[in-house]
């Protein structure tokens, strides 16, 4: 019998983010070291079936978000359920076992994935999983609670405004203008990858741009736009987590739109490390690291900055399941600290299980 840890990879999900879902899931399957793991790819499709690969064959090829990878044709159809103690992935057909899961790595961005839902699902299951708990997911996929918990905490942040499908017909852009400038940038509430946001200077494209954003979710948030340089941190740890040497996003297009991040080759410069003072670097660090305890996280997170006048920094986000696709900054800030990819997915699945055992230390019943 294999002493390696058997690691679900669990990617793609019903999230407009599917495609960057599988991005990442393809680059932490090649770089997860298999002399120690033994992995099971598990992509949900897009009507919510959980798909056994049998190996990662459909990951290699495209590698290319205008490419999707269709998992309903190259998956069987499986679920997780709990036996003795010890998740296990059952096929659908038959009711047989593919074996035990020691922990699963979700790779799932935006909603029905980094949101909070599939965290409680595996604690229900009683598997370890990396990254954030349920409620770390939640705050960190709902920018309106994200916002005000850091404001709170004492966190700069950016000026913003809130509203939902009953109450966007009635806002103006010049009444907004007056709270929080001009131009502005609407944004869905609980997505990332810069889906559905867009950049308004008038009336009618804040009335496009609330339509557009209206598609993905019922809340959206409107935000003053920030003339400042982008910076990004990456987080890694569970009670004494550590942060990366900063990184600079320079966008090519007006802002860092998802067309820049994932389908124009030339769509932004990576700057890594950031070209900061050694004062600054430590404060975006350390500026990190209390943003990920402030929203009670875990594992894993990238904090998105913004630097204005040259030395105001302003917390934009954090993701709580960054990308690891080929260009994603969270694991390149890591491998520029030191931190090869293999030994970062080793690093985060050994906090996975360490944050079980503590978890299942807790006593759970009252004598």
């Amino acid at each position: 019998m294999s002493s390696k840890l058997r690691v679900a990879v669990l990617f793609g999900g019903r999230s407009a983010e599917h495609e960057v879902s599988l991005q990442s899931a393809r680059n932490v399957i090649r770089a997860i070291d298999t002399a120690k793991y033994d992995v099971l790819p598990i992509g949900i499709d897009k009507q919510g079936t959980w798909r056994l690969l049998e190996t990662a064959h459909g990951l290699d090829a495209p590698d290319t978000a205008t490419d999707p990878i269709a998992l309903d044709r190259i998956g069987e159809p499986v679920t997780l359920a709990p036996r003795d103690g010890r998740p296990e992935v059952l096929r659908l057909a038959d009711g047989s076992s593919a074996g035990p899961l020691d922990v699963v790595f979700p790779v799932l961005h935006g909603p029905f994935g980094e949101d909070g839902t599939v965290q409680g699902l595996l604690k229900l299951a009683n598997v370890p999983f990396v990254g954030a708990g349920v409620l770390g997911s939640a705050v960190g996929m709902d920018k309106d609670v994200m916002k005000r918990l850091l404001r709170d905490a004492g966190i700069p942040i950016p000026r913003f405004l809130v509203c939902d499908r009953a109450t966007a017909a009635d806002i103006r852009f010049a009444d907004l203008t007056g709270t929080l400038g001009a131009p502005l940038f609407v944004k869905p509430a609980n997505l990332g990858s810069s889906v559905g946001v867009t950049k308004v200077g008038t009336e009618r494209e804040l009335r496009a741009a609330l339509s557009d954003a209206l598609r993905y979710d019922n809340k959206l948030i409107i935000e003053q736009s920030i003339a400042g340089r982008e910076l990004e941190c990456s987080v890694l740890g569970n009670e004494e987590p550590i942060a990366s040497i900063p990184g600079e996003i320079v966008p090519h297009h007006a802002f860092y739109s998802y067309e820049a991040k994932y389908l124009d080759a030339d769509g932004a410069a990576l700057e890594i490390p950031a070209h900061l003072s050694a004062p600054l670097t430590r404060r975006v660090q350390e500026l990190a690291v209390r943003t990920f305890k402030v929203l009670c996280c875990a594992g894993l997170a990238r904090v998105d900055f913004f630097l204005r006048d040259g030395d105001e920094l302003l917390v934009n986000e954090i993701n709580t399941i960054p990308g690891f696709t080929k260009i994603s900054m969270y694991p390149k800030l890591w491998e520029a600290s030191g931190v090869p990819p293999a030994e970062l997915i080793d690093r985060l699945i050994q906090l996975a299980l360490a944050r079980f055992r503590v978890e299942r230390a807790l006593q759970t019943s009252f004598a």
